[in-house]
């Protein structure tokens, strides 16, 4: 099995639930991602990225209601990891970071609270609110952190009710040529 193969499969079991208090799917989220990482001219790696910055949560089971949620689901940890085995660290390392990044830009960028949905203030008091100035120095040494904003500026615009995107499958040939061969 290819790995856009075990891709689009992962999507297909678990894509189409709903992306915990958001209006759209899962799926439809990563594609909306993806979409705005095309839009901003990013390079093919990003928009992989992009579309694939949540597959940790379609890796392991989470409470669907995030008013359940008591602790975060590390979704960046479990991701990265996987994405590890099948790509190069300009698909991976975005990913890992993206969670980092939103805490981030919450002590860096006085206005970015306020974009943030409903959901998404839940889901980082989870994962420890904005970052430390320590955090901040420490965050800005990674060799992704650039990429990881642009990543979670993209993911926070991915959730449009009824926004018309390409389809996982157009993502095949991206995806392949990116992906490591085993």
């Amino acid at each position: 099995m290819s790995v856009t193969d075990e891709i689009l499969a992962i999507f297909d079991g678990r894509g189409a639930g709903a992306y915990f208090g958001e209006c759209v799917s899962m799926t439809e989220h990563a594609l909306q991602a993806a979409y705005f990482a095309q839009a901003d001219a990013a390079q093919p790696s990003l928009i992989v990225a992009a579309l694939l910055h949540d597959i940790g949560h379609l890796l392991e089971e989470l409470p669907e209601d995030i008013a359940d949620w008591t602790v975060d689901a590390h979704h960046e940890r479990i991701g990265s990891r996987w994405l590890a085995k099948r790509f190069l660290p300009q698909v991976y390392e975005p990913v890992r970071l993206h969670v980092p990044a939103k805490r981030y830009l919450c002590a860096t960028d006085p206005a970015y609270f306020a974009k943030l949905s409903p959901a998404s203030v839940v889901t980082l008091k989870l994962q420890g609110g904005p970052m430390s100035p320590p955090e901040v120095s420490q965050f800005e040494k990674e060799r992704f952190h650039r990429e990881a904003v642009r990543v979670r500026r993209w993911d926070d615009q991915g959730k449009v009710a009824g926004l018309e995107t390409a389809a996982l499958a157009d993502y095949r040939e991206s995806i392949e040529a990116l992906a490591l061969r085993l």
